[in-house]
């Protein structure tokens, strides 16, 4: 974080410089800038418990909070249960995810048409996935055909689902990624999203935007300057600047 306030405040001065010529700055010189930010650890700390819950990691939140006294902003107890729901649609247990999320809170499917479509379209890929033709063609005409009549979306995205019934090579078919696991995380995430906003939580963590915002800073700045900038997040090494 102290980096990315660094490269706004640096992009700042030296717009107001308004040389024609980019500046250059050195490894010194920028290490002394990040010094003279200052974070408040309870500022980082609420930062990686955030982290912690909306990603579910309800262990690991736990143990942080004793460690480091940050109160996590909901129940660590739901965390359990959001938890259980998205790895029920992760395994392909589509069925039980939504008597979960049911149990948890029956409005955030009835005020939710797309999301409880997209279950519904996930128990289809299932019911396809397991051979189970005639069962997925009933299910399909049944519980999603009258949704799709009503959203002309949806309608296209069922169209696209039963045609993995055409193809006898699926998985190298037009239509194979929905048999992928991406599928299946993508669905899961979107119920995960909905479970968090229902609770009144954000439903994505707070640091991959952060680290996105940096990224946009960094760019910015590179039409100003030369600076030592971070090329690697996951070690956030700063590599000198060109000459």
């Amino acid at each position: 974080m102290s980096l990315f306030w660094s490269v706004i405040r640096q992009l700042a001065e030296i717009e107001a410089m308004a040389a024609t010529s980019k500046k250059f700055i050195t490894r010194n010189e920028w290490e002394k800038k990040l010094n003279d930010v200052k974070i408040r650890k309870e500022d980082m700390n609420k930062l990686v418990m955030n982290f912690l819950v909306t990603e579910g990691y309800v262990d690991a939140a736990e143990k942080f909070r004793k460690e480091s006294g940050t109160e996590p902003d909901i129940d660590l107890g739901t965390i359990t249960d959001r938890m259980a729901v998205k790895k029920a649609v992760q395994s392909g247990n589509v069925e039980d995810a939504i008597e979960k999320v049911n149990d948890l809170n029956p409005e955030i499917l009835d005020t939710n048409p797309q999301l409880f479509f997209h279950l519904q379209q996930q128990r289809l890929i299932e019911l396809i996935r397991n051979g189970k033709v005639e069962e997925a063609l009933e299910f399909a005409q049944e519980e999603l055909a009258p949704r799709g009549e009503e959203n002309q979306s949806f309608l296209e995205e069922l169209e696209r689902t039963v045609a993995l019934l055409a193809f006898e090579d699926v998985k190298n078919s037009p239509v194979g990624d929905l048999l992928d696991i991406s599928q299946r995380l993508k669905t899961a995430s979107e119920v995960n999203a909905a479970i968090l906003t229902s609770q009144s939580h954000e439903k994505d963590p707070k640091l991959p935007s952060l680290l996105r915002m940096l990224l946009w800073a960094q760019n910015q700045l590179d039409e100003k300057a030369a600076y030592p900038r971070i090329t690697d997040l996951f070690t956030a090494t700063l590599e000198d600047p060109s000459v």
